[in-house]
């Protein structure tokens, strides 16, 4: 079925302000089979709320993230009044939520003293004030980011027709990694995952099921070139922080490693990480076949040491954090599922 879009998507931050992104051009979207791919392996039509494709945004927040929100309110209260912007902007959709700020109230309640009183009830005036000066002060920041995900997105349709076909055939897919490829690491930031956020939830809202897919593929190929980045990053700079020598003594010890070589789960760690996730289940039955080939356990060590390394060591709540953290709990369920 063919039919004309013009999207125009919003983001909202808390009740503060919302920015509305660039308008896509009007452009056809032909829908061979409409397909939702979720990291987590459900189509994004069956969330609870509709609201956010993030787990995290779907439901009443677990015991382990009202813990990682008490960390975050606590060191918040306690820092000094400049160094509250940034850490708002860090964790601005988290810091921003009405579930936040219940926290803080709650807290409140909870306090033994007036002194702890106090500056919980100063920190939420402080937010509110914090979180208008930043949503005021990246409004350029998220078009800049708005821009760069509408690139990857058209990079997305078909050259000839400027029609999107889903499911993307592997041409487009690459087309998209290319994009993608091309914008600074560096502003593959919280804006740009938030905007992205955005765009999903208002693709869905319009019944653009396809639209969804093309988003959420795009969320996993930052996720697994940020984790594959990640990864480097780590091998490099692991040495005295893990060996608790000297770096001089930890560049020996990296050397020798290299020297032996990576290992093989390493290296198809990272082979899949580089890899379109439809490709995912065919990859590891072959590889796990193998005789000499890497084992479904020794790729959940690997890809556990990761998230340890990698993930948990990102800032709590952030969008980067959660979207990883999805990345690689669904190849985990892959995994899993293989093994059955």
């Amino acid at each position: 079925m063919k039919f004309s879009i013009i999207a125009i998507f919003a983001l909202g931050l808390s009740n503060t302000q919302a920015f509305t992104t660039p308008r896509f051009s009007s452009t056809s979207v032909n829908t061979r089979t409409t397909t939702s791919i979720a990291m987590e392996g459900k189509d994004f039509s069956e969330s609870p709320t509709g609201k956010s494709r993030f787990d995290g945004n779907q439901r009443e927040p677990t015991i382990q993230e009202i813990s990682i929100m008490d960390d975050m309110i606590t060191k918040m209260s306690k820092a000094k009044p400049y160094e509250l912007p940034n850490a708002v902007s860090k964790a601005i959709r988290v810091v921003s939520s009405p579930r936040f700020f219940m926290r803080i109230a709650e807290r409140v309640d909870m306090a033994e003293n007036d002194v702890e009183k106090e500056q919980l009830s100063a920190l939420a005036a402080n937010l509110v004030t914090t979180i208008e000066a930043v949503v005021s002060s990246t409004e350029e920041k998220l078009d800049d980011r708005a821009k760069a995900v509408e690139t990857v997105v058209k990079a997305a349709a078909e050259p000839d027709s400027g029609e999107f076909l889903v499911p993307l055939s592997v041409e487009r897919v690459d087309a998209m990694r290319k994009a993608l490829s091309k914008i600074d690491p560096h502003e593959q930031d919280e804006g740009f995952l938030s905007t992205v956020d955005a765009w999903i939830n208002k693709s869905h809202e319009d019944g653009l099921d396809g639209m969804v897919g093309i988003l959420q593929k795009l969320l996993q190929m930052y996720a697994g070139e940020a984790i594959a980045r990640a990864r480097v990053e780590l091998q490099a700079n692991v040495g005295a922080a893990v060996t608790g020598e000297d770096q001089s003594e930890a560049d020996k010890v990296i050397a020798e490693d290299e020297a032996s070589g990576p290992k093989p789960a390493s290296i198809f760690m990272d082979k899949l990480m580089t890899m379109d996730t439809d490709m995912w289940d065919s990859a590891m039955v072959n590889e796990f076949k193998n005789e000499d080939g890497v084992s479904s356990k020794a790729l959940t060590s690997e890809v556990q040491r990761t998230m340890e390394a990698v993930v948990l060591g990102l800032e709590s709540g952030s969008m980067a954090q959660r979207v990883q953290a999805e990345y690689l709990k669904e190849l985990v369920t892959r995994i899993e599922q293989l093994e059955k």
